[in-house]
């Protein structure tokens, strides 16, 4: 949408949710918190958020209407198979031959009923999955910051912002910092849009409302404050989804090559069977057994079930991912999953526990130690076993102050000693997790030194300031990274005095950084000065006071997810913005590297990715760890491995990891930590940003495809034999060992409940010590066609065999010998889902026989077989009887034979068993 056609002014446009009482954007802020009766150092209380959200409901958009019940029923009505079954029908009516047709409309209904109650269960499932991934914002109520789903905001809410953030409602910006939003979703416009608080002139244009933030759109730098003024369809982006129609959900890759295989089958079926038909005719055959034939052939070799069961595999399998913490936002990234060949994860919080916690404060007088972090009584600061007591110690209280006043979590009342209890950043946390120990909170220093604005954080200057207003001056808080907060630094502060700083002083504090992170440590640099105005320069002519060292140990699961990544062919490459030597000791420990081989390469070493020379193309290529990496790089890096053939994984969590997270094959967003920017780019969030997550989802990814490959190998080999044993017996004079009733009912029995059961199991134990599969390999490739056409061929001759040894050898009446045929194929097509084990499985103990749904099937399909022979009116419409005992024992052995045969092909040809 342009921004011509959001010319509304002030008059015209009102605030929907507040009945038009407030014209936000042209009134001051103190205007518009008067008018909705909120204090914004305080926010809401729980009674006037439960009065408003009575009031005006919801924050939530329309959502697309929900599949209906009746409209999935009305689809399993359309199609070829159900035109098919309707001609059948029609033409058994039309030769007067009722029982037949009604037969014949009874399968119908049951495959109908078979591929709703399927179907419903995925849709259903599917939308319960979407309900998992909820957004959630920060929000002051009753004077506390908050998390709350962004659904139960309310008009009136203070929500707090922070680059990354996904705007949840229509807010007036009531502070806003270096703040700047991308507003292309409302106005097509990609350039960030810089924020204000004042009010604007009221015949101003929606797309220049810049003291207000808008629902749906995205913060991409600095930090503010808003309160909400609109929400649900009263909001700028509802009342443009509301004209807006519901496109069609793309299908998956996956999905498009079932269908296209579908199509495909379905010509050459109806060319197969036309042709056996008119063979019949032209042997004297009947014309409508022939014609019943034809279409019971097309309804058997069809493989209607392939979407369904694509659907089912698919649904299942996001939800074992989910019960994992990993979860899929598009069904195309379960079929891509299972070709990753390279991860590019991020160190902190995914190889690493996310739980900061600073334990070394590295002073001009000493290196502080922090211990006792959980306990509220005994020494925490110490220099060398002597306790420090920060009242007493200026340089150590003057970094505790600085760590908490340049701050943007906010820490628990209720313990969160260590800093994991709170809203926040966890660094943040653990600063002021710090700080209380060492007696500063957070909120009685901003009583003593209001905050008046902040220099948010950015990838450029790798700093954030915040100034403060304090007696006779001003205050400049500055936290950061070494490199930048050193390099700005004219003097440095000790118990004795405020000395300089000249480049060797420098040069020296730099390595004391990199000693820090050579030990595994995340270090921060602080600083500090007094400015003359609230307006100067933050980052000249600072005070450096120390470096902070932070801990956040390795995650005890990961060394084992990195060897299973490497047993299955998967590298994994650490990006990390940490020093080489912080990420290089991490890697080690987690068993990403061994010994000194670091492989490590600094993004300022990497130069344009784009000129490099073949050498350092392939050094860049072998190497473990990018450190100091931006997100720019990240960009490049994904590129690099995708145009070498790599199938590439991406792990982010920042706005400006967007990119390379569309980029990249799977982009898989960090579920505590990352922005809801990066969750809305991501293919996969983790909910626990946890690296073995990534593992699990990367396995269900090639257990699906597994799964529906065995699942089509099954059902084309059992449809083929059909299609064989009918065109052979036609072919070769022999009366037909099957009645179209009888091929449908096979098709309803066996071909569905087995190849479902197929399609939802458990997958190989050892499917991650496989290499990835290329992932534009197709589902059934030559040697999978082969293969079907052998096991086609075992059925055909097994049930042609028992028919013909039954009739001419046994001299039992055709209608005996077809009774033989149909039980030879019915229990050969059961015996046969066994075949469909993998290459290399034990024959007892594999995938398939450890799978519950293939016994219940059997069991299942075994009891429908048996009512077919013996349950009075189903036996007398199939025409069906009880072959005796000799015509059982027959039946039994030769439906056997396909499986033995299978399994003795499987020992002597093991090239030909689909992986």
């Amino acid at each position: 949408m342009g921004a011509g056609a959001a010319r509304v002014d002030c008059s015209a446009r009102k605030i929907e949710n507040l009945k038009g009482m407030i014209e936000a954007h042209c009134s001051s802020r103190e205007a518009v918190l008067k008018k909705l009766e909120v204090d914004p150092e305080i926010g809401l209380s729980a009674s006037a958020v439960r009065q408003r959200r009575r009031q005006y409901g919801r924050n939530q958009l329309r959502q697309a209407k929900r599949e209906s019940v009746w409209r999935i029923l009305v689809e399993q009505f359309n199609g070829v198979i159900v035109w098919l079954l309707a001609a059948a029908a029609g033409l058994s009516f039309y030769f007067r031959n009722v029982t037949e047709a009604v037969a014949i409309l009874a399968v119908l209904a049951i495959n109908s009923a078979i591929g709703f109650a399927t179907e419903i269960k995925a849709v259903r499932s599917m939308e319960g999955l979407r309900r998992l991934t909820l957004v959630k914002v920060k929000v002051r109520r009753g004077g506390a910051v908050m998390e709350i789903p962004a659904e139960e905001l309310v008009p009136g809410d203070v929500v707090l912002l922070e680059g990354g953030d996904i705007v949840a409602a229509d807010l007036r910006l009531l502070e806003a910092a270096n703040l700047q939003c991308d507003e292309s979703t409302l106005t097509g416009e990609s350039v960030p849009v810089a924020k204000t608080i004042e009010p604007l002139e009221p015949e101003t244009v929606v797309a220049d409302w810049t003291n207000m933030a808008f629902k749906g759109t995205a913060v991409t730098g600095g930090s503010g404050a808003g309160t909400v003024v609109a929400t649900g369809m009263a909001t700028e982006l509802g009342r443009i989804s509301e004209m807006a129609q519901a496109a069609e959900a793309a299908l998956s890759p996956l999905e498009k090559r079932l269908d296209r295989l579908g199509g495909q089958l379905v010509w050459v079926t109806l060319a197969l069977t036309v042709l056996i038909a008119a063979v019949g005719v032209y042997t004297g055959r009947p014309l409508l057994t022939m014609v019943q034939t034809t279409v019971a052939l097309a309804v058997a070799a069809i493989p209607e079930g392939l979407p369904i069961v694509a659907t089912v595999a698919l649904a299942r399998g996001m939800w074992r991912m989910a019960r994992r913490n990993a979860l899929i936002e598009r069904l195309s990234a379960v079929e891509t999953l299972g070709a990753t060949t390279v991860v590019m994860t991020d160190k902190t919080g995914t190889l690493t526990e996310n739980r900061m916690t600073v334990e070394r404060l590295v002073l001009p007088d000493g290196v502080i130690g922090v211990t006792g972090r959980l306990a509220l009584n005994g020494p925490v600061f110490e220099i060398e076993g002597a306790p420090v007591d920060p009242g007493k110690c200026e340089p150590l209280h003057a970094a505790l102050r600085v760590a908490v006043l340049c701050n943007n979590a906010s820490l628990s009342d209720n313990g969160g000693q260590s800093g994991s209890e709170g809203v926040g950043d966890p660094m943040e946390l653990a600063l002021l997790a710090v700080g209380r120990q060492g007696g500063l909170e957070r909120s009685a220093l901003l009583r003593e030194l209001p905050e008046l604005r902040e220099e948010a954080f950015t990838t450029e200057t790798k700093m954030m300031a915040t100034i403060h207003h304090a007696s006779g001056g001003f205050l400049v808080a500055v936290k950061g990274a070494p490199e930048a907060v050193i390099g700005y630094c004219s003097r440095i502060l000790s118990s004795e005095s405020v000395e300089s700083i000249d480049e060797a002083g420098r040069a020296e504090w730099l390595r004391r950084s990199r000693d820090l992170a050579a030990d595994g440590f995340r270090v921060l640099a602080l600083a500090t000065k007094e400015a003359g105005s609230e307006q100067e320069t933050p980052y000249q002519d600072l005070t450096l006071l120390g470096l902070v060292g932070l801990l956040d140990p390795p995650r005890s699961d990961v060394p084992d997810a990195i060897a299973a990544c490497r047993k299955a062919g998967v590298r994994v490459v650490m990006l990390t913005g940490d020093h080489t030597e912080t990420a290089s000791k991490i890697a080690r420990d987690v068993g990403l590297i061994n010994g000194a081989d670091a492989r490590a390469i600094q993004a300022d070493d990497l130069g344009n990715l784009d000129e490099l020379s073949e050498e350092n193309r392939q050094r860049v290529m072998d190497a473990t760890i990018f450190a100091r990496i931006s997100p720019k790089t990240k960009l490049d890096l994904v590129s690099l491995y995708q145009s070498s053939g790599a199938v590439v994984a991406m792990t982010g969590d920042g706005v400006n990891d967007a990119p390379a997270l569309k980029k990249a094959d799977i982009g898989i967003a960090m579920g505590q930590r990352g922005t809801q920017v990066a969750r809305e780019a991501a293919d996969m969030v983790l909910r626990d940003d946890s690296f073995p997550s990534i593992v699990a989802a990367m396995e269900q990814g090639r257990v699906i495809f597994g799964n529906i490959r065995k699942f089509v190998i099954y059902l084309m080999s059992c449809n083929l034999s059909e299609i064989l044993i009918i065109g052979v017996a036609t072919l070769g004079g022999l009366p037909l060992p099957l009645l179209p009733l009888h091929i449908l009912y096979l098709n309803l029995v066996t071909d569905v409940f087995p190849a479902f059961a197929l399609g939802v199991g458990e997958g190989e134990p050892d499917i991650m010590r496989h290499p990835p599969r290329n992932p534009g390999e197709p589902i059934v490739d030559a040697q999978h066609w082969w293969l079907i056409g052998a096991y086609a061929a075992m059925i055909t001759i097994a049930t042609l065999a028992s028919f013909t040894v039954s009739l001419f050898w046994l001299d039992m009446s055709e209608d005996t010998a077809i009774s033989v045929a149909f039980l030879t194929l019915a229990f050969g097509q059961l015996w046969h889902v066994f075949n469909m084990r993998a290459r290399g499985s034990k024959l007892l103990l594999n995938e398939v026989t450890r799978n519950p749904f293939i016994w219940a099937a059997l069991a299942l399909c075994a009891a429908l077989i048996l009512s077919a022979i013996y349950a009075p009116g189903l036996s007398s419409v199939l025409a069906l009887s009880d072959p005796g005992f000799t015509g059982w024992v027959l039946a039994f052995g030769a439906s056997l034979a396909p499986f033995v045969a299978g399994q003795v092909a499987k020992a002597a040809a093991r090239d030909l068993v689909p992986a």
